[in-house]
C-alpha cells in the first residue's frame, strides 16, 4: 500500500492487486476511508463529506496522470 501523498488532513494511497475501476484511497486522520475513481474523481464508496475531501480532490485533479501511472505500475 504505497502512500502517494500526505496532506494535512488525510493520506492518499494505492493498493497493489486492487480491483477495477482504477481508484485511490483517501484515509482521514481519524481512520475513515473513501475510494475515489481516478478517471472521474467521483467517490466510489465511503462516508466522508465532499468538503472534507476537498484538499485530496484538488491534489488529485492536478496529479491524475501520476495516479494513473502509479495504478498501472501496481496493477499491471
Amino acid at each position: 500500500m504505497p502512500t502517494i501523498k500526505r496532506l494535512p488532513t488525510c493520506t492518499i494511497t494505492l493498493y497493489a492487486g486492487d480491483y477495477l475501476p482504477p481508484h485511490f484511497h483517501v484515509r482521514m486522520q481519524d481512520g475513515r476511508e473513501t475510494l475515489v475513481e481516478i478517471a472521474t474523481l467521483s467517490v466510489l464508496s465511503g462516508r466522508i463529506a465532499r468538503r472534507e475531501l476537498a484538499a485530496a480532490l484538488a491534489w488529485a485533479t492536478e496529479n491524475q496522470a501520476l495516479l494513473s501511472a502509479k495504478w498501472e505500475e501496481l496493477n499491471p
